[in-house]
């Protein structure tokens, strides 16, 4: 019986996707595990993994549809088994929409290196175009304004740079000098100009605003000495690979993972019925990107040792910024951790990440006096704040989860173990 290969939520709020490219061909085997396709969200390319074995029956969906969540894309099935009927709705058309057939891809290539039109812009003036495509635009030094994207309402995707990159033409022009750049004038809006909203942007503000809404907030402040922290720290990474050398965020994450399974509470996430406890510790790492910011998670940390928590955090991070992150990455995460400490901020108030209980707000590790047995001293301090859903959890509750993670990081040898 053939296998339904859907698209999927990755995240609350998703109602749709593009699919910006097939990695695997009707008639390919497929293994579990095994990459399908890249589909782009408000937020991020995503990889679509196979949930099971089989071969490519058929494929429902063209590079460049956007197709509703829960829509099937594809079949999997027995080499020998035929494809079934499938009722789908046909892919929503925009003007710039286009067919990615062989002689499609040619004649992308042959436009890119003929006069192309400028490329499309939303209501604010900004180019229409994929976080990766704007990454390896920038990369190959590729000039995204003389190009003419293939995505719906004329996004430029991967694609259309594959394309200019082959073509070898619509270089961007060179830099211009730094004395030139800095007497340049700033362009400014105009006084009561609207500025249009990026998708990416559009979707931080539907979730952000429904946790404001619905997620009654309660804010718990810890300052945590974190001088045994760095000792320790120092101490592992002058043994550890380049992959698995720890961050500060790497010894919060697992000290957070350790203090989410003894009180699970915030671990879990609030329903009509009651409140759901996750058995997974998925943690979520705020990463910035040119368009806005994501947090992917760090899958099953509650079994996972500091060293590989450290070397997934780095390839997290990664394929955040190259757009390779998977499904569950972006739809599975169970706690949040958002650090500003690189920017020298003392103190980071978040937003909880719905459905999830509770985010953690991380600033910089800063030297500060302190007093310790009647004397004051100079100490490398860290200050947190606990942003926790009062549906779930009440203050008492949230204090003695706070002052856990407070206790694993001043004796960080229990990280280690």
């Amino acid at each position: 019986m053939a296998i339904e290969v859907t698209m999927p939520q990755m995240g609350a709020d998703m109602t749709e996707g593009t699919l910006l490219k097939w990695l695997k061909q009707v008639g390919d085997s497929v293994q579990r595990g095994d990459i399908l396709a890249e589909i782009e969200t408000d937020k991020a390319t995503v990889e679509l993994e196979a949930y099971e074995s089989g071969t490519i029956l058929k494929q429902l969906a063209s590079e460049g549809d956007v197709v509703p969540v829960g829509d099937v894309i594809a079949l999997l099935g027995e080499p020998s088994e035929a494809a079934p009927e499938v009722d789908r709705k046909p892919p929503a058309e925009t003007p710039a929409r286009r067919a990615i057939e062989p002689e499609a891809k040619e004649r992308a290539v042959a436009s890119t290196a003929a006069a192309a039109p400028a490329a499309e812009t939303d209501a604010s003036g900004r180019i229409r175009v994929s976080p990766v495509a704007r990454r390896m635009a920038r990369d190959a030094g590729v000039d995204i304004t003389a190009l003419s994207g293939s995505g719906p309402d004329g996004r430029i995707l991967r694609r259309d740079i594959e394309s200019a990159i082959a073509a070898g033409t619509r270089k961007a022009p060179p830099a211009e000098p730094a004395a030139a750049r800095s007497a340049a004038p700033v362009a400014r809006p105009a006084a009561g100009a609207i500025e249009g909203l990026s998708k990416m942007r559009q979707a931080i503000a539907r979730r952000m605003t429904l946790s404001k809404q619905t997620q009654p907030h309660y804010y718990l402040t810890l300052d945590i000495d974190m001088t045994a922290a760095l000792a320790f720290r120092e101490q592992l990474n002058a043994s550890a690979t380049d992959e698995q050398r720890v961050s500060i965020n790497d010894l919060v994450v697992k000290a957070c993972a350790i203090a989410l399974d003894r009180h699970p509470k915030f671990n879990a996430e609030f329903s009509e019925e009651g409140l759901v406890h996750h058995e997974r510790e998925n943690v979520c790492i705020g990463v910035a990107l040119d368009d806005g910011l994501i947090a992917p998670a760090i899958l099953d940390c509650q079994s996972k040792s500091l060293g590989r928590i450290a070397a997934e955090s780095k390839d997290l991070v990664n394929r955040a910024r190259e757009g390779r992150l998977k499904a569950d990455e972006l739809s599975d995460g169970t706690f949040t951790i958002t650090n500003l400490g690189a920017f020298g901020v003392e103190t980071l108030i978040g937003i909880i990440n719905p459905p999830q209980a509770a985010i953690l707000g991380v600033g910089s590790v800063m030297p500060q006096a302190v007093v310790r047995d009647g004397e004051v001293v100079v100490r490398q301090m860290m200050k947190v704040a606990l942003s926790a859903d009062h549906r779930v959890s009440d203050g008492a509750e949230g204090a003695r989860f706070i002052k856990e993670i407070q206790a694993l990081l001043e004796g960080p040898a229990a990280l280690a173990l």
